[in-house]
Formats: structure tokens, C-alpha cells, sequence
């Protein structure tokens, strides 16, 4: 991903985010409303969500040390993380509370022209911001769908606040309709029930954000196109005449561990050798730009040894890259 780019998407949606805490916050304490008291919550702990992205973000640039040697670019994992529980705790339980009292106790909305005039100037507002992570994003999606893109992104910022943003605004639709029938039934349930709906909107996108994060906390191996660019680049049919085995993992979602054994001619010297494992590292690099720590293991290939084949429960990670 390219930080500028998520950037400016987290930026984008951080000031929408605070405008329009701030008007649905002031709406509630003119109307009365629990969906205006539940958004406005929403839109807090989203703006929280976009500090959180920041600050992961920052705190995942610093340089390396004894104790951390492959650096903090999981931080940005740990931050994203934490997004999804502050959506969940902060934004959805709050919701949920909210429409159950609204519900249990219902009242008229008052002022009904300010919820109105807030939710219609935050659907535009959120639209931007949406707008803006989605402009951000196609260049980095390419062919692949929407759900394709959120599942398989190395960096979490772009999936974070699309998916936010994407909420935020089914969450708007549902707080105006819950007005609506408030104020054309005149019976205030109906806000308590577009409370209700915002908030198991929110769990849902937080369950999802956490199962998507919490496979990149675990280690996600290199995408399908950096693993075959690596295969390519590893074998030059001279010195290196076949990849036996390779395992890739990403260190953070613009660094990526490469560990493989390659085969070399059996009778090559040790400079060979070394020269060798040289080469096949540039090419890598060359090929795949993010692949930043390379640790290449030379052997010579056995048939025998390779139709025996490797045992994936004794094989970090398994039978796959």
C-alpha cells in the first residue's frame, strides 16, 4: 500500500469524522434522539479509530533494534486491531444500549428539522470521505473485487476506513429512517430501533475487521503474484538451477521475509556458492521490491528426497508458501 495514499484517506475521514460528531452531538441535544446520541458516539470512536491508524502508522516507521531486528512494521496490524475493538465496544455496545432503552422507554423526537438537517449534511459529508478511500484504493486493488481486496490487503489503513466509512453511511441511512417513521408514526420506537440496527451494524463490521487483522497479526504469507515474481526471479538455470522450497512472510505490510533453499551444481566452490546466493538475492529485490530480508539456504537437489515430499505439520507454515 502506499502510505501517502492511506494517508490521506485516514486524513480525509478524520475530518469528516469530527464535524460530524460534533453536529449529530448537537442534534441530540436538541431533538432528543438516541439514533442522533448513537451516531454521534459512531462518529467519535471512528474519529479514535483514525488516531489509532495514525499513530500504528507512525510508531511503525521506527528503525530496527537488538530486540526488535526485523523492526515494528506489525504495529500497524496491532493499531488496526485495536480499531476493531473500539468499533465494537465503543460504537456497537453503546448502540445497542441505546435503541434498547429507546425501545423500553420511548419518547417524541423534538426539533426534528435538526436530526434531519445533521444526518442529510453528514450522509454528504461521509460520502467525501468514502469517496476519497475509494479513489485511494482502485489503484492498489487492480483487477480484484471489493471483497477480494479487503481480504487479501497486506496494509490494514485503506480496508479500515472503507469499510468504516462504508458503515458510517449505512449507519446514517438507517438513523434517517428511523426518524422518519418516529416522526411519521409519531411513536418514538422507531428510533430506538434504527439505534438498535446502527449498532448490530457496527459489531458486524468490527467482527470482520478483527478476523481480517488478526490474519495479519498471525503472518500472511506473500501474495499470489509477489510468490510467483520470486520463483521466477530465484532460478537463473546456471548457478541456481531449481527452487526447492520456499517460505514468505510479511513483516509488515511493505516488508517481506523470504527464506528458501535453492539447489546449486554439485561440484561449485564456496565463492560459487556465495556468489551464487548473491545474484539470487539481487534478482529478488529487483523483482519484488518489498522483500527486504532474504535468507537463501544452498543444497544440492535429490529426486528421491523431493518425491518423498515435506511433512506439513513438521513445516512452519505449513504445505503452502
Amino acid at each position: 500500500m502506499s502510505a501517502s495514499g492511506g494517508t490521506k484517506a485516514i486524513v480525509a475521514a478524520l475530518a469528516a469524522n469530527l464535524a460530524i460528531a460534533v453536529a449529530k452531538f448537537v442534534a441530540f441535544l436538541f431533538s432528543g434522539s438516541s439514533s442522533m446520541l448513537a451516531e454521534s458516539v459512531h462518529s467519535l470512536a471512528d474519529s479514535g479509530n483514525q488516531g489509532l491508524l495514525l499513530l500504528g502508522g507512525k510508531k511503525a516507521q521506527r528503525e530496527a533494534t537488538p530486540q526488535h531486528p526485523f523492526g515494528y512494521g506489525r504495529e500497524r496490524y496491532i493499531y488496526a486491531f485495536l480499531v476493531s475493538i473500539v468499533l465494537f465496544s465503543v460504537g456497537g455496545m453503546f448502540a445497542i444500549y441505546e435503541g434498547y432503552e429507546k425501545i423500553k422507554h420511548p419518547h417524541e423526537i423534538e426539533a426534528w428539522y435538526w436530526p434531519v438537517g445533521v444526518l442529510v449534511f453528514a450522509i454528504i459529508a461521509e460520502s467525501f470521505s468514502f469517496r476519497t478511500a475509494i479513489k485511494e484504493s482502485n489503484p492498489l486493488r487492480g483487477n480484484l473485487s471489493w471483497k477480494e481486496f479487503v481480504r487479501r490487503a497486506k496494509a490494514p489503513e485503506l480496508p479500515v476506513v472503507l469499510l468504516e466509512d462504508l458503515g458510517a453511511l449505512v449507519g446514517l441511512i438507517l438513523a434517517l429512517g428511523g426518524v422518519g417513521l418516529a416522526l411519521l408514526t409519531g411513536d418514538g420506537i422507531w428510533d430506538g430501533i434504527g439505534t438498535l440496527c446502527i449498532g448490530v451494524l457496527l459489531i458486524v463490521i468490527a467482527i470482520v475487521l478483527a478476523a481480517e487483522t488478526k490474519s495479519l497479526l498471525l503472518g500472511e504469507a506473500a501474495g499470489t503474484d509477489d510468490v510467483k515474481k520470486i520463483e521466477a526471479a530465484v532460478v537463473d538455470g546456471e548457478t541456481v538451477t531449481r527452487l526447492i522450497h520456499m517460505r514468505t512472510l510479511h513483516l509488515g505490510p511493505e516488508e517481506l521475509l523470504v527464506a528458501a533453499k535453492i539447489a546449486v551444481q554439485h561440484d561449485d566452490s564456496a565463492a560459487e556458492v556465495a556468489n551464487a546466493i548473491n545474484a539470487a538475492e539481487a534478482r529478488i529485490r529487483a523483482a519484488v521490491p518489498i522483500a527486504r530480508v532474504i535468507y537463501l539456504e544452498p543444497d544440492v537437489y535429490s529426486e528421491k528426497a523431493a518425491s518423498a515430499g515435506t511433512n506439513p505439520a513438521k513445516s512452519p507454515g505449513g504445505a503452502g508458501h
